[in-house]
């Protein structure tokens, strides 16, 4: 039995698209520390090429884990959060849920690059504002933050800290989304 964290493949080609919008919001964050490293703008495109059912996810599942390693190119936090936003991105051809990561740590990544919470909240107003009737209906299908410990919004690095708070920001405001 999957994992209802997985969503169906047309809702994850659908929220792929979102999350790839999400991360690179933030992108130059990690790009103007490690301008020679492709891997996280490499990741969007491959969510975005995904979304458009140009990539399959049995391929993408082998190269989920590339643009992570990126983090390990930057030193402040802002860019090594941009690039695991890009990561979570490119990890929603796999489990949708990855999508919500994706948000969660762009706006974590938005928070530190400016220095306040009004950061975090704009950057999670734009998320919102910036998302189909389509997209958040995929998202609803998604089990609360901490409620299902069979993948990324289980009680894991995604439920905690600035990041869970972030997630569940988002998974509040789904139900005024596209009703």
């Amino acid at each position: 039995m999957s994992s209802p964290q997985a969503l169906s493949e047309s809702d994850r080609r659908w929220v792929a698209a979102w999350a790839a919008d999400c991360a690179e919001r933030v992108l130059a964050l990690f790009e103007s520390e490690a301008p020679d490293d492709e891997r996280p703008r490499d990741a969007i495109a491959r969510a975005r090429a995904f979304s458009r059912g140009d990539l399959t996810a049995a391929g993408e599942i082998k190269r989920r884990f590339v643009a992570g390693r990126a983090a390990h190119s930057a030193s402040s936090p802002a860019a090594v959060a941009a690039a695991r936003a890009a990561a979570q991105a490119a990890g929603v051809a796999h489990m949708g849920a990855h999508a919500l990561g994706a948000a969660g740590y762009a706006a974590r990544a938005a928070g530190l690059a400016a220095g306040n919470a009004d950061a975090v909240t704009a950057e999670l107003d734009w998320q919102v504002e910036h998302m189909s009737s389509d997209v958040a209906r995929a998202l609803r299908r998604l089990p609360l933050l901490g409620e299902d410990s069979a993948g990324p919004l289980g009680s894991g690095l995604l439920a905690s800290g600035d990041l869970g708070r972030n997630i569940a920001s988002i998974q509040m405001r789904l139900h005024d989304v596209g009703r």
